[in-house]
């Protein structure tokens, strides 16, 4: 299964402005990748996907609901991009967080 890093560019930064970063990470450079660029589904994308609504709870978080529907607690992003939720602290108690499977639809969705 994909990573969410496969396929994209990589910068290499080693700019006196982060001395301090590699001093304390005893580094000379920290590599950076590119934002990627996702293709959200349009409505009759998201037709051919099975949504599971998941009512949000204490104690839930996105890389436990990966684990639990995708075997892999590293796909938690898919979960999170899908609704527009770039962390938890952006979910509330009681919110409806949407589950999208089959997981291979949904990363050709998004492009992976």
């Amino acid at each position: 299964m994909g990573t969410r890093y496969e396929g994209r560019e990589t910068a290499v930064n080693s700019t006196r402005l982060y001395r301090n970063v590699f001093k304390k990470r005893d580094v000379r450079f920290i590599t950076h990748y590119t934002t990627p660029e996702f293709q959200m589904p349009n409505d009759a994308d998201e037709a051919e996907l099975d949504l599971i609504n998941h009512l949000w709870k204490v104690g839930d978080r996105f890389y436990k609901l990966a684990d639990e529907y995708y075997n892999d607690p590293e796909l938690w992003w898919v979960i999170a991009l899908f609704n527009r939720t770039p962390t938890e602290s952006h979910v509330k108690l009681g919110d409806s967080v949407q589950i999208p499977i089959p997981l291979e639809k949904i990363l050709l969705h998004f492009g992976m």
